[in-house]
């Protein structure tokens, strides 16, 4: 008898401890913030979220408000719609929202990184040093440098310029993507005297099956990070993620010449704690996704926003062609490609405008914190919300902000000037007649802003210039729509395509 009590407790208990795991027992409570599991247990609505965040969070804030509490794959998240609240929200302390533990989890999940606490500081010190300041100057010539290794300068056949027709998102990811890895990661050595050319060709020929790899990578990279690949798929990233540990790893990057000083630092601090080799080779694949993954992207989109709007693309044009006649480097026949320099990129406000508002259109990160004791939020209306010890909050600017027609007028269309004004200076956003701080968050903000927002704005600026100062551009097909966007990536950074589209390009003199 005392068996079968002990037996029938014990499954009760397991049975209580599922449905508590499964959601079943969760109610609101005074002064928290709706709350909407779904009808699915335990996943609740993950499957619509995964589907199309912005489209689901949409319609959650019409049904519950600004704030609303939902369950996402057995974790309750408060998304906060408020922007007048994210201050609070990203300026908080680490006792009491965290980021780290949620990016932990991600980074362990997609690139078999598992991070040590003791070494973040040293870390971001290093991203500090190396894509800011004096630092974001050496790595900007050596990324004009690889531009001038990547790009077609040479299309020009006797007095007759060539056009060149190509994919304008595969040319802009591809070109941007390696350009950044070679300036980063470094490049071939020669092997002796008289081999510097063969040693660029080998750096051409890599970069760009690396890229190739990163591109089946990055298709399943969604995917990954929620936990759904079916087992085909699933494989097929393990594949790939240790290609990268092998490619990346630091005993081949230490065979490189021109090594950044941000990889090499970083390399350093990681082998001086005592992190096996084989992590390392892991930490080398998340600094080129967290570096590369999204900039390719933009420069797509800022491209073809400048190629669908023709008075865009001629002020924007004008800039850097006086830009680069005041640093004494006319575009004419006859004339060297531009060298752009870090000094160049200053000068540029509406170029400036018109990336950050390619940026407002397509950048959709989520930000993520999770809640570590229950505190209060107050939002602009004045109510007060109280957010739960163990659920994660989350903002999603594109909607908020981005996105919201009572800060942007006409948010869904580009205007290349929407950030500048007469003066070159920088425009102010208001909403209900107070003066916003946050109106396009594409790095994140606070403590988890992105450290390399620098380098990547030098980065895509770069390439932008040089397309403009040194090519003729145009679509094959002028009335072409802009292509739909991936929905499937919402939260992951740049948006992308779900198809390409056809440009192309010859010398401009």
């Amino acid at each position: 008898m005392l068996l079968w009590v002990i037996l029938l407790c014990t499954l009760l208990s397991s049975l209580l401890g599922g449905l508590y795991v499964l959601g079943v027992f969760r109610r609101q409570r005074p002064n928290e913030p709706p709350l909407d599991k779904g009808t699915i247990p335990w996943l609740g609505y993950l499957l619509e979220f995964r589907k199309d965040s912005s489209e689901f969070l949409q319609r959650m804030q019409r049904k519950h408000g600004d704030v609303f509490t939902v369950l996402l794959g057995g974790h309750y998240f408060t998304f906060v719609m408020d922007p007048f609240c994210f201050g609070s929200i990203v300026k908080e302390s680490r006792s009491k929202l965290d980021f780290r533990s949620h990016a932990t989890q991600l980074v362990t999940r997609v690139f078999g990184y598992k991070s040590t606490g003791g070494i973040r500081g040293v870390a971001y010190a290093s991203s500090t040093k190396h894509l800011m300041g004096d630092g974001l100057s050496v790595l900007t010539q050596a990324t004009m440098k690889s531009f001038q290794k990547l790009l077609p300068f040479n299309l020009s056949s006797g007095e007759k310029r060539v056009w060149q027709e190509e994919n304008l998102f595969h040319y802009c990811y591809n070109i941007v993507f390696r350009a950044g890895y070679l300036a980063l990661y470094g490049t071939e050595p020669p092997q002796g005297a008289g081999n510097k050319e063969k040693a660029e060709e080998q750096d051409r020929l890599h970069s760009n099956q690396l890229f190739q790899e990163f591109r089946k990578y990055d298709h399943l990279f969604p995917r990954l990070a929620f936990s759904v690949l079916p087992p085909k798929d699933k494989r097929e990233a393990e594949r790939l993620k240790r290609h990268f540990w092998n490619m990346l790893s630091v005993k081949k990057i230490w065979q490189k010449d021109n090594i950044s000083g941000w990889i090499s630092d970083q390399e350093q601090v990681l082998a001086e704690n005592g992190i096996p080799e084989y992590m390392r080779d892991r930490f080398m694949l998340m600094l080129l996704w967290a570096s590369q993954g999204n900039t390719g992207p933009t420069a797509f989109w800022l491209l073809l926003y400048l190629l669908k709007h023709p008075e865009a693309l001629k002020a924007v044009r004008d800039e850097v062609d006086k830009v680069s006649r005041e640093s004494g480097q006319e575009v004419k026949a006859g004339s060297p490609p531009v060298t752009v320099t870090g000094d160049m990129l200053s000068q540029t406000p509406l170029l400036d405008s018109a990336l950050e508002e390619t940026l407002r259109l397509m950048a959709a990160p989520i930000l993520v914190r999770a809640v570590l004791e229950d505190i209060c939020l107050r939002t602009s209306s004045g109510r007060e919300f109280t957010l739960r010890k163990g659920d994660r909050v989350a903002l999603f600017p594109h909607i908020s902000v981005q996105m919201n027609p009572e800060i942007h007028e006409e948010p869904h269309k580009f205007k290349f000037d929407r950030f500048v004004n007469p003066d070159g200076t920088r425009k102010d956003f208001y909403r209900n007649g107070k003066k916003l701080k946050y109106v396009s968050m594409p790095w994140g903000a606070g403590v988890s802003t992105c450290p390399g927002r620098f380098f990547a704005t030098a980065e895509m600026k770069l390439f932008a210039f040089l397309m403009l100062s040194n090519f003729d551009l145009e679509l094959v097909n002028e009335e072409e729509e802009i292509p739909a966007i991936d929905t499937s990536r919402w939260g992951f950074g740049t948006m992308q395509p779900i198809r390409d589209v056809r440009f192309r390009f010859r010398p401009r003199f």
